[in-house]
């Protein structure tokens, strides 16, 4: 099975960038963001800002959303 992935556009720190998700992780992050009362935007930017994070954004997102629904697991 390949999940199938979107990418988006968004401006982070004022620069427009596309970032390629699947469609899970894309609505993981609105999940997280709706449950954080931050917009999109903000929190995917939060995650870049990241101290020591990958370089690669889409894997830094995949793996903050992992850690947001394991932390909540306990």
């Amino acid at each position: 099975m390949t999940a199938k992935k979107l990418k988006r556009s968004v401006t982070l720190s004022g620069h427009r960038t596309s970032i390629s998700l699947e469609t899970e992780f894309w609505r993981a992050l609105a999940e997280i963001a709706a449950e954080t009362k931050r917009p999109l935007a903000r929190l995917i930017d939060e995650v870049d800002k990241r101290e020591g994070r990958d370089k690669n954004l889409s894997s830094a997102l995949r793996v903050f959303v992992l850690a947001h629904y394991r932390a909540k697991r306990g």
